[in-house]
């Protein structure tokens, strides 16, 4: 499944590929995102030509919850439902556990660069408020349970912010209807196998880059557990492979430790996920892709920016998913080889140049920054669209010159540019 083409001196970063039942990924890859099976406002085709993407990656929870993961198996899988040709992932739904429950509210993601609290205490009480469950009262089985293992009820699911989290899985609300659901490890392997990706995650549980060491240990084994039971689940279908997710937090030992258990079961690949501080990225990754087996591919989860990219490549990851692209296309701004721009700004308004002079996508070869501007001063869509395909388009970019300068040993030299060093 994975080779080996080529490899970083005095480092962990290599160039390979990746075959699917759908095509082969070159790697070091971007992998954009299509949450909901579509790329915010791009076509597929456009994905394809303009974005030149090789692959998407769509989220299992928002699928499940709409259309349904039957309604995408009746159409003959995720790529057949939303016209994309090429392979196909999904992630586990093990984020939305982070995202709807601790980050709930707070505005805090994947990544921080502000000092983490020491007092494990405060953080749990945050994360799960002090209410006990009430264990008198039988626990009723809900949508996503398996067999006979019962999730939280509706009554237990007083005052938590969407979603809660036990050793048997995820118990949330839906943020479509408030209807109550649960995840556990083989009702998310089951969700993933419907949709018929040709890569597929184990659940796990994504934890704060505020979470407490004591807690990161606690969600770390439980993230074991939980592998243990997809990769059971998971043995009678042959045509997806399932990757592991490595968890730890920023702290070493955790990250080695789980990068050492995960990497001995038998997983296809292995996703890294979980929470980082900005200032020690590269080395958290490092940690794990010493301890992970080097035949197997390794994906990094939810980072996506060009510095981090750079990071993540030199310290051995293939492929990377992200949704800032068309994130922050959506609210007016791009990549550029400048920096970042904000073509809401009145400098804009008049300025007849191209996005970026350096970048050779179909928007900077087409349209000026004054155009682009003058779009979302008018609230016309467009200017979203334009932007997502070249910020997408810039990032695929990078990562394909950071493949082409491994493969040529011209690594240092690209780094010390990506890095403005020259």
């Amino acid at each position: 499944m994975y080779r080996i083409q080529a490899k970083l001196k005095n480092s962990l970063g290599r160039a390979g590929t990746i075959e699917t039942p759908h095509g082969i990924i070159e790697t070091p890859a971007f992998i954009p995102v299509a949450t909901k099976a579509t790329v915010k406002s791009l076509l597929p085709e456009s994905v394809r030509d303009a974005v030149m993407a090789q692959a998407v990656l769509a989220n299992t929870y928002h699928l499940y919850l709409q259309p349904g993961e039957e309604i995408v198996k009746k159409a003959g899988g995720l790529g057949k439902f939303m016209n994309w040709p090429g392979p196909t992932f999904t992630d586990s739904g093990g984020f939305q556990a982070f995202s709807l429950g601790a980050a709930w509210g707070k505005g805090i993601g994947k990544l921080s660069s502000i000092k983490m609290p020491t007092d494990s205490q405060a953080f749990v009480a945050d994360t799960f408020p002090p209410r006990a469950i009430n264990h008198s009262a039988p626990l009723r089985l809900v949508p996503g349970s398996v067999g006979s293992v019962a999730c939280l009820s509706e009554q237990d699911y007083e005052n938590i912010p969407y979603a809660k989290v036990d050793d048997n899985g995820v118990t949330f609300k839906s943020i479509i209807d408030g209807s109550t659901h649960c995840f556990t490890p083989e009702k998310s392997i089951e969700i993933q196998h419907a949709l018929r990706a040709d890569i597929i995650f184990a659940f796990d549980e994504c934890t704060s880059p505020f979470a407490s060491y004591e807690y990161q240990k606690i969600a770390m084994a439980r993230t074991h557990e939980w592998a243990k039971r997809c990769l059971k689940h998971h043995r009678n279908d042959n045509t997806q492979a399932l990757f592991g997710i490595v968890q730890g937090g920023r702290h070493e030992d955790l990250r080695r430790e789980s990068a050492r258990i995960i990497g001995a079961m038998e997983f296809d690949g292995f996703g890294i996920g979980g929470s980082f501080d900005k200032s020690d990225i590269g080395a958290a990754i490092k940690w794990v892709c010493q301890e992970l087996p080097e035949n197997k591919p390794r994906y990094l989860l939810g980072i996506g920016e060009p510095e981090d990219l750079i990071l993540g490549i030199e310290n051995g990851i293939d492929s990377f998913d992200c949704v800032a692209p068309t994130r922050i296309a959506r609210n007016g701004s791009a990549y550029s080889s400048e920096g970042r721009l904000n073509l809401t700004n009145a400098k804009f308004t008049s300025d007849f140049s191209s996005l970026d002079t350096k970048c050779s996508c179909y928007v900077c070869a087409n349209y000026t920054r004054a155009y682009i501007a003058n779009l979302f001063r008018a609230k016309e869509m467009l200017g979203a669209t334009l932007l997502s395909i070249h910020n997408l388009f810039f990032i695929v970019n990078l990562v394909k010159k950071a493949r082409q300068a491994i493969i040529k040993g011209e690594w240092p030299a690209f780094a010390k540019a990506m890095a403005g060093k020259e």
